[in-house]
């Protein structure tokens, strides 16, 4: 039964990856994710239902339109295939629980912000309005700590990346401040010092590396998001264990 569970949830991640495309490349852009429906960016035709089917579609077609024979971006299965994972992961986690609940909904959100960001260097307010009042009931509904450790983990993440983008005068934008404000509300205080140190880790480690192949100049800004994202989902999802075994080593 569990194999059954874990494919349906897989294909759901799936689906919803596709959709979360649309989300992070229209609304920053004030569009509608709606209409008009997805089509070609080259010849401008309407994309069917066989061109549309998450991953798989775009390794039948070899990443190229059926019509014109345009390639398309790899941005799409790439994260129609993380979403679809990251659904499948918090399932083999956590079970069918009010953990995988938040965790499939922080996993929608680190997946939309991501692509906004890689793509415009932008985080949108709506994407996280609509977010934010669904994780805030849910983790007050799933409480695994005191309720002041999730005020906290949120006061900690939007106050710490406040304080950057103060000191750095624009190092980091206020779309970085709600995020992780939202983030460390669900994680709570150490889960979110643990993201923050993960992000920061990420970012420089894959920095240095732009930086050295000239991928990127120096100074050119890069989003920070993602990398709040993946420190957040490893956080969360083993944030207790690295924690716990951290200071098992110095203790």
């Amino acid at each position: 039964m569990t194999i059954f569970i874990a494919i349906y949830i897989t294909i759901v991640g799936l689906l919803f990856g596709s959709f979360f495309n649309v989300v992070g490349l229209r609304v920053p852009l004030g569009e509608s994710v709606i209409h008009p429906p997805s089509r070609c960016g080259s010849c401008n035709t309407r994309l069917g239902a066989k061109d549309m089917v998450p991953v798989f579609s775009y390794m039948f077609s070899k990443g190229k339109c059926r019509h014109c024979g345009v390639k398309f971006s790899p941005v799409y299965p790439l994260f129609e295939a993380a979403a679809g994972l990251l659904f499948l992961w918090m399932f083999l986690r956590f079970g069918l629980t009010g953990a995988m609940a938040i965790g499939i909904v922080l996993a929608s959100l680190c997946v939309i912000v991501t692509v906004a960001d890689l793509k415009y260097m932008r985080i949108p307010n709506k994407v996280l309005l609509f977010f934010a009042p669904i994780l805030i009931v849910l983790r007050f509904v799933f409480m695994d700590a005191a309720w002041w450790h999730y005020i906290l983990g949120g006061v900690f993440g939007g106050g710490l990346i406040l304080l950057i983008v103060l000191l750095t005068k624009g190092g980091m934008g206020m779309g970085d401040v709600k995020l992780f404000a939202l983030c460390g509300f669900v994680l709570g205080i150490g889960p979110a010092i643990l993201a923050f140190m993960l992000a920061c880790a990420f970012g420089t480690i894959v920095g240095l590396i732009l930086i050295a192949s000239k991928i990127v100049q120096r100074k050119q800004p890069v989003p920070f998001g993602p990398w709040l994202a993946l420190g957040t989902l490893i956080a969360y999802l083993y944030g207790t264990q690295i924690i716990s075994g951290y200071f098992s080593l110095i203790g």
